[in-house]
């Protein structure tokens, strides 16, 4: 039987080495490539054609998110596993959302991820326990005309989600990274990785083009407090 042909993305060394002692103890499983970024990564997949890109979500360059939803653009054969600490729901319901095939978090067991893994190589879904919770919830919100009707009245250009208008309302007061993680209980990486995914929407390269982006336009500023 043909090993599961695999590419590692991580902007992390030593945790992409890690991944990749614990799947060479695997006979059925091959690191055939790695990346440093959602660029890298794509370039990755297109030159070697694996079964499965395994890949983090905040990572320099292109994020992980982003490359998942250009993935099929580069191999069709390919299949995505997001790897990540973050249990953000926003971050999951974008990740099904470009097309991701599983996303299990960084604290599973071996056992786990290389269930997820033979899973998602051979065709299948892999959502770890607490990430299939969120996806359900999700499902049955969207099924409730009430909720559906006040997420549409919440939308507005830049499709910021809940949380992102939450912390750029925070930014905007001049709240810091590590105060903003500590009030919203998340870890300052992920307080970091939201913050740049408002700044690529925004299409702001920096906190006082951001602030003035948020001063110049007043439903943007409305939409903060809504």
């Amino acid at each position: 039987m043909q090993p599961i042909q695999v590419v590692l993305a991580d902007d992390h060394v030593v945790v992409r080495n890690g991944i990749k002692m614990l799947l060479e103890n695997e006979k059925e499983i091959t690191v055939i490539g790695e990346a440093s970024d959602g660029i890298e990564a794509l370039e990755e997949v297109k030159e070697k054609q694996p079964d499965l890109l395994i890949i983090d979500i905040r990572m320099p360059h292109m994020n992980g998110l982003e490359a998942t939803s250009k993935l099929k653009n580069y191999s069709s054969k390919t299949r995505s596993l997001i790897l990540s600490m973050h249990q953000d729901e926003d971050y999951i319901l974008q990740a099904v959302e470009n097309g991701a095939d599983g996303y299990l978090l960084k604290d599973s067991s071996r056992e786990e991820f290389l269930k997820a893994i033979r899973t998602v190589s051979q065709g299948g879904k892999y959502f770890s326990g607490d990430v299939s919770n969120i996806l359900v919830n999700s499902l049955l919100n969207k099924k409730n005309p009430a909720s559906k009707a006040a997420t549409t009245e919440e939308e507005h250009p830049y499709d910021l989600t809940k949380r992102e208008k939450q912390i750029l309302q925070l930014v905007y007061e001049g709240t810091g990274n590590k105060e903003i993680a500590d009030s919203l209980g998340k870890s300052i990486r992920t307080i970091e990785t939201h913050r740049f995914n408002i700044m690529k929407k925004l299409k702001v390269n920096n906190v006082v083009e951001l602030l003035k982006k948020v001063d110049d336009e007043p439903n943007l500023k409305r939409s903060l407090t809504s």
